[in-house]
């Protein structure tokens, strides 16, 4: 049976940072270049959203509180108290500044952030876009923070992407854009620290055209990489490098990022965008769609809220 793509919301300038919440059966997703955070029920199919005066990069729910998620905001990480329904946010908390260290990264932005298991968040930051779709090369890096404790990783990044882990969290995944490769770490979850980092995939040694996005894992520990510029969706073997299983063709020519969710994790829930570049329009309704995919025959492994 092929694959079933529908369209669930549209008008997205930059949908971004899908992130399935388990315990209210809903997806949280925010649109970068339109400073929103939004909130997407299935079962009602009712869509919330709540404005801010700066980029929003990732909304993740806090681990056992109601109502409070990590959100990137700028170059900040904060605390926002949300209900989930209403237009405006009930309260902000700045936990950390990341970039902070050199005048040259103060007009950095943060970008693609995920928790691991233990609930430590991993975030990573860019450099400034003052044109769409050109971003000033490797002057981003890649965090992390836990227990109140932000710690710089790598450096020398171009655009901080998508974060996966396998399930026995021994393997981190990741993406720094321009490359045009997803890179395989070794991960000590005890300590939150990376090392041997190599090539596990490049797009350019198999022909892809576009750029790696935001990415996720299935149950079966492949990976499923948006593919921006490329209109489709990658699916990467982990164990195997350069190994590519299959594609998932899209409407979409900007595919930004991917999260498993519904009841059984069996539903892939894609964000994508439509801001110009180089001149090129990208016009609803097949450009800044969320869509989601069933039949792929796939489960995805659950996703991890932050631990405060």
């Amino acid at each position: 049976m092929a694959p079933i793509i529908e369209r669930v919301l549209q008008n997205t300038e930059l949908g971004e940072g899908p992130h399935w919440d388990i315990a209210t059966q809903s997806l949280y997703f925010v649109d970068i270049f339109s400073k929103t955070i939004n909130r997407y029920v299935p079962s009602t199919k009712t869509h919330t959203k709540v404005h801010f005066d700066t980029y929003v990069t990732f909304i993740i729910p806090v681990e056992g509180e109601k109502n409070k998620f990590v959100v990137g905001l700028g170059r900040d990480i904060v605390i926002v108290v949300w209900d989930g329904t209403s237009d405006k946010v009930e309260e902000i908390k700045k936990l950390a500044e990341v970039d902070n260290d050199s005048p040259e990264t103060s007009e950095n932005r943060l970008n693609d952030g995920k928790c691991d298991a233990s609930g430590r968040l991993w975030a990573g930051t860019m450099g400034v876009e003052r044109i769409n779709g050109h971003v000033k090369p490797n002057m981003g890096s890649l965090y992390s923070l836990g227990n109140r404790n932000l710690k710089k990783h790598l450096d020398q990044i171009g655009i901080s992407n998508g974060l996966a882990w396998t399930r026995d969290n021994k393997k981190l995944f990741y993406i720094d854009s321009p490359q045009l490769v997803i890179y395989q770490m070794d991960f000590d979850i005890s300590k939150g620290e990376l090392s041997n980092k190599k090539v596990h995939f490049s797009l350019k040694n198999n022909n892809i055209d576009g750029f790696p996005d935001g990415m996720t894992i299935d149950e079966e520990e492949n990976l499923w990489v948006a593919n921006f510029g490329g209109y489709k969706i990658l699916k990467i073997d982990s164990k195997k490098p350069e190994t590519l299983l299959a594609t998932i063709d899209l409407p979409a020519k900007q595919v930004t990022s991917v999260a498993w969710g519904g009841p059984n994790l069996d539903e892939l829930y894609v964000t994508s965008a439509k801001f110009m570049v180089d001149g090129i329009v990208l016009d609803p309704p097949d450009h800044g769609t969320l869509y989601r995919i069933t039949g792929l025959g796939s489960k995805g492994l659950p996703m991890y809220n932050f631990k405060l």
